[in-house]
């Protein structure tokens, strides 16, 4: 396992921000109010935990947030980490990078990720890390990439960039709202001897709709196909399991389901597939060791993700992105994912009763807690502004696939009160 270069600075930076320790034992802090049953499993349902757990953050009630897919809230004990750590550093002017305290924030990003420290990275955000994926693969000429038409801007224009530089065809399939084993089809439809990638969303940020990881990485692997995932929507909200998918990378952000900092991300590359996505942008933090500038230049990457890392970065969000997983993993990310889930089948379910038009996957497998639906009545930007005005409700409208529809996102500072209240808004659309 590589340790943290440049000339060993981090090592020798003082403990000052070693830290390291103490992440878990503040996002333990954060959650004290918090009562988790000895069982360790709490009720989708049980208003008062889930109360609690709204508690911890400074997010104010003069509106109902309503759109975590797009930014989510941090909780105070994040913000916390952020500036005591900002505190400390400023006090000795220290960068205050160690070994010890990356590995321990990439443990905890592991535990919510199922893979290892060392096939971690960090980044800014997802569209980093897309972009370290997009242009890194040894892609040719007229070497096919498959992705959806749901995709968010992200995932998409690193590719479409891709296409135009470098000749690459970039071909897509609209998901079908049926059923998990049509979208397999569909991929599966589009291929040719020229395939050389999937990209593909894991959560939609169009409609929330869950793709069959496994099922993909089945195909991909009998493929022999580079399999990429676009996290932004998932970790956080729900278990994920990159190993058991066969995804070569998977690329994340710190500021949506994670409740972390804005400005941080995650990426995910296995050992196999650092061999293959060669970093582009590359630093002191990249390298395996020593380096030759005036001879031989002979310099060789680090053997885990930290390759594709590279230059300063801003130590204080890592720190609070730790705090927020550590946050997160203390709750659960299986009640996370209950209640979450649990949300997204309410008001799912009562849009239908309503009349709306869910643009969601009706099945309760393969929709998440983010629900997109229109109205007839109402274009969905005017149905935006009217949910905000008259009902302080914070959404996002989408416009991606030509879905001209409006996106609802639950996560765990939501509850079935906040469920009621974007019926009650629709409801009062549909007669106006």
């Amino acid at each position: 396992m590589q340790p943290m270069l440049r000339r060993h600075f981090f090592r020798d930076a003082v403990a000052v921000a070693s830290g390291a320790a103490t992440l878990a034992v503040a996002a333990k802090a954060g959650a004290k109010a918090l009562k988790i049953p000895e069982s360790g499993q709490v009720d989708p349902r049980d208003a008062d935990f889930w109360r609690q757990v709204r508690q911890q953050f400074p997010l104010n009630y003069s509106r109902t947030y309503l759109n975590t897919g797009g930014l989510g809230a941090s909780p105070q004990v994040s913000i916390d980490a952020v500036q005591e750590k900002m505190n400390a550093l400023e006090e000795i002017s220290e960068v205050g990078h160690s070994h010890d305290l990356w590995q321990e924030i990439k443990r905890s990003a592991g535990r919510l990720l199922g893979c290892d420290a060392d096939e971690l990275a960090y980044t800014r955000n997802t569209t980093e890390g897309s972009n370290i994926v997009c242009n890194g693969l040894p892609l040719e000429r007229g070497d096919e990439v498959i992705t959806t038409t749901h995709e968010h801007v992200g995932n998409t224009l690193d590719w479409i960039a891709r296409q135009k530089r470098d000749g690459i065809v970039v071909k897509t399939f609209t998901p079908s709202m049926v059923s998990a084993k049509e979208n397999v089809d569909r991929i599966e439809a589009l291929l040719t001897p020229q395939t050389r990638v999937l990209s593909l969303s894991h959560v939609t940020c169009a409609t929330g709709q869950i793709l069959p990881m496994k099922a993909i990485g089945q195909l991909a692997a009998a493929h022999d196909l580079w399999y990429f995932v676009d996290g932004a929507q998932s970790m956080g909200m729900m278990p994920i399991d990159v190993k058991s998918w066969g995804c070569h990378a998977y690329a994340t952000s710190g500021h949506k389901w994670l409740l972390g900092p804005k400005g941080t991300g995650l990426l995910y590359v296995s050992l196999a597939a650092q061999e293959v996505i060669e970093p582009k942008f590359v630093g002191a933090y990249s390298g395996g060791g020593e380096w030759d500038m005036i001879s031989t230049g002979e310099f060789t990457f680090g053997d885990t993700a930290q390759r594709y890392e590279y230059g300063t970065v801003n130590v204080p969000l890592f720190v609070g992105l730790g705090a927020s997983m550590d946050f997160l993993l203390n709750i659960g990310i299986d009640n996370v994912w209950q209640h979450n889930h649990a949300m997204g089948v309410a008001l799912k379910e009562g849009l239908n009763e309503l009349g709306a038009e869910v643009l969601s996957p009706q099945q309760e497998a393969e929709h998440s807690s983010i629900i997109t639906f229109k109205i007839d009545n109402m274009p969905y930007a005017e149905l935006q502004g009217f949910l905000g005005r008259a009902h302080k409700l914070r959404t996002r409208g989408i416009y991606e696939g030509g879905l001209n529809g409006l996106r609802i996102s639950l996560h765990l500072y939501n509850d079935f009160d906040d469920v009621d209240r974007v019926l009650a808004g629709v409801r009062a659309a549909m007669k106006a």
